[in-house]
């Protein structure tokens, strides 16, 4: 639908007039200033100025804007973020039993940049994406990655690290086996963590392979250490922290990803003005040199190791 002739001109001289008003007041600099709640007086002259041209979606159009999770979210004071602990580095608990890891990092910096409290949010992996849709939480910061699938019942934002699977192989196959096309043969057996993307990339680039799922990501690892199956798939992040933790002498880490899978934030669907703040925080820290000192800690060094919880 068009919007009506004027519009643009009214809501143009809307912001002006405000523009003006305030230039006056740094003019007026020694007189006691009223308190004025900006957004609210925004609102009320977008909404006279749609009503003047006879906007009919001018209330309708306040509603979205009162109903978008970012603006319930400044009016809570909070930030609530849901995430699984246990995928290193991204989301963990430390000895003293506070959650801490890459997303962890980049929630706290999220909730600050928005001038509220950053809540944790700790939440069992299979139920992430409902506790989302029935608003447990405001946005999964978990390490997650887009797929269709899961873009069908949730939105991403844009995605803040682009990881692949690898692969970590028995030391006796160092000869053997140099990628995954090897391992492509009824003989090998690959583990992975049950209803990730580590067991579908297993299932559709590796599908002669023998595959066994576990419940959880060193369950499948160790069964390559203790030489009961051939190769673990998973993740890159992962696979840097298992290796330096239990593959040396046991393990080959294949460390070249064969897929491509971007991580992102999820929200609930219809949230067009978080999504905004979103990809620009994410621009933001990623020129200001907060998203490379984040990056360092976690992803390039494994300092962190020895005060996490094992």
């Amino acid at each position: 639908m068009r919007r009506h002739a004027g519009f643009t001109g009214v809501v143009a001289g809307v912001f002006l007039c405000a523009a003006l008003a305030l230039i006056g007041c740094g003019q007026q600099a020694q007189q006691a200033a009223p308190q004025v709640d900006i957004q609210a007086e925004v609102e009320k002259a977008v909404t006279q100025a749609l009503a003047s041209q006879g906007g009919g979606g001018a209330s309708a159009r306040m509603d979205l804007i009162r109903q978008s999770t970012l603006e319930e979210i400044l009016k809570r004071g909070e930030l609530r973020v849901g995430f699984e602990a246990g995928y290193m580095p991204f989301e963990m608990t430390d000895s003293t039993g506070n959650f801490v890891g890459f997303d962890i990092d980049m929630a706290k910096e999220m909730a600050k940049a928005m001038g509220v409290k950053f809540t944790p949010v700790n939440t069992a992996w299979d139920g992430i994406i409902p506790a989302l849709l029935t608003d447990k939480f405001d946005i999964i910061m978990s390490g997650m990655t887009v797929t269709q699938e899961r873009n069908l019942k949730i939105n991403f934002a844009d995605p803040y690290i682009v990881v692949g699977q690898t692969i970590l192989i028995n030391q006796k196959h160092a000869d053997a086996i140099k990628s995954y096309k090897d391992l492509n043969d009824p003989k090998y057996t690959v583990t992975s963590k049950l209803g990730t993307t580590g067991e579908q990339a297993v299932k559709r680039m590796i599908p002669k392979a023998t595959y066994k799922s576990f419940e959880t990501e060193p369950e499948a690892a160790l069964e390559v250490v203790n030489g009961k199956a051939d190769a673990f798939v998973y993740d890159l992040p992962y696979c840097v922290v298992f290796m330096a933790e239990q593959g040396t002498g046991k393990l080959i880490f294949l460390d070249k990803p064969f897929t491509f899978e971007p991580l992102a934030w999820a929200v609930r669907k219809g949230d067009p003005d978080l999504i905004n703040w979103l990809n620009n925080f994410l621009r933001q820290v990623k020129n200001d040199g907060r998203y490379d000192d984040i990056y360092a800690k976690w992803i390039q060094s494994t300092e962190w190791y020895k005060s996490v919880t094992k």
